[in-house]
């Protein structure tokens, strides 16, 4: 696996064309190989102004590789405080190249999930850009408000979207680790995108299945409105997925919009691209 940035209680950015504006972040991201598996394949980006987080699938190296080429091309499009979803959209094409030049050590093929949120502008106004390919995840808890925002890619989803079988049902379902879209599979990146208003008190919370696997939402929706540090918050999740079993490997990074200044009225309705719905 592969981390790149690291923890960071307190980081201060402007607003381009609007020096009244300033937004404080603290994040953090722990990651844990779990109980029952001899490698991590998850890996990780926690540099502002982009968060996310890979899950690699193909087994063995195979996995580590594809996670690894796709948080080091994201890595490499980081040179402001604010980034393009189009940039984010251009390194996951270059990194579906990189899987590809690599795929060819599995037999079984070679790829990996992606989700993360990208600080970006609309207009001249502060927004994430939360993108999604797989089943890996982003939440976003704004006050007492707790949801999804990402829409997984997955056989199960589409059961559940369908009505043929409820979403309850969907976390104990035998095809729950099929996933209908990824990095990788000579298939071309397709993510999902959202857009949402950076507000004080916000906090984004960014995993791999080894955590949805062995948590509920209520789970999780109880360890982020704790209120707790973002450190202590992911450390507490992964621990909490772990003594539930651990039978993936686990990722959480938790971002939180500490504080903002200034005067800004953010539209709620921004529209998002692609199919994913909007939280």
């Amino acid at each position: 696996m592969t981390q790149i940035g690291r923890s960071n209680p307190g980081y201060t950015v402007s607003v381009p064309r609007r020096p009244d504006i300033e937004i404080t972040l603290s994040w953090s991201a722990v990651t844990d190989v779990g109980r029952k598996r001899a490698v991590n394949e998850d890996s990780f980006v926690a540099q502002s102004p982009l968060f996310a987080v890979a899950d690699g699938m193909g087994g063995h190296s195979a996995g580590d590789l594809a996670s690894t080429a796709v948080v080091t091309r994201l890595a490499e499009v980081i040179e402001a405080d604010f980034i393009d979803p189009d940039v984010v959209e251009h390194a996951l094409n270059t990194a579906a190249l990189d899987i590809e030049r690599v795929s060819g050590r599995s037999a079984l093929g070679t790829g990996t999930t992606v989700t993360g949120a990208a600080l970006t502008l609309v207009g001249s106004d502060p927004y994430w850009a939360v993108f999604n390919i797989g089943d890996s995840r982003v939440y976003q808890l704004r006050g007492r408000l707790f949801e999804q925002v990402t829409v997984d890619h997955s056989v199960v989803q589409e059961l559940v979207d369908s009505g043929a079988i409820t979403k309850e049902q969907a976390e104990h379902h035998p095809d729950s680790n099929v996933i209908t879209r990824a990095i990788g599979f000579n298939e071309l990146p397709a993510p999902d995108l959202w857009m949402i208003p950076v507000t004080e008190g916000l906090r984004l919370m960014i995993c791999s299945d080894g955590l949805t696997k062995e948590l509920s939402d209520e789970d999780i929706r109880q360890q982020l409105v704790a209120g707790a540090p973002s450190r202590e918050t992911a450390t507490a999740l992964v621990d909490a997925a772990l003594g539930r079993g651990g039978r993936d490997n686990v990722t959480v990074l938790v971002v939180d919009v500490v504080a903002t200044t200034g005067d800004f009225d953010l539209d709620q309705t921004v529209p998002r691209r692609g199919t994913g719905r909007h939280s």
